[in-house]
């Protein structure tokens, strides 16, 4: 799939396949957002109403109330790539979540997934 594809899919397509794969290993949907709403700023209410308008990805990350900083403490491989070498910004965002997402269903606890602990 090419750069310019994943950009123009929806997230609401996306969602559900981050959603199965953290509850195929025990884990909940609500810690799913709360990692989405840690990561972009959104709130439940505005991650809701994204996946409704079924925003493409590129637009959901770029109109995100406030990305979170310490995104950037998120290191490790995704897709045989190193999180933090990709240099495109929404590349990398995209595959922060990815890891993210990972770190959940390999059984990490949240304050670790979301570098608070």
């Amino acid at each position: 799939m090419t750069r310019h594809k994943i950009y123009a899919m929806s997230f609401a397509s996306v969602y559900p396949h981050y959603v199965a794969k953290a509850e195929r290993k025990g884990r909940a949907k609500a810690e799913v957002d709360e990692i989405i709403c840690w990561l972009t700023g959104y709130d439940q209410q505005g991650l809701d109403a994204e996946i409704e308008k079924e925003t493409d990805f590129e637009t959901f990350l770029a109109d995100a109330p406030k990305m979170n900083p310490s995104r950037a403490l998120t290191k490790g491989v995704i897709c045989g790539v190193r999180v933090e070498d990709i240099e495109e910004p929404v590349m990398q965002d995209i595959r922060y979540l990815d890891k993210m997402i990972d770190e959940l269903a390999n059984g990490k606890a949240m304050e670790k997934i979301l570098r608070t602990g």
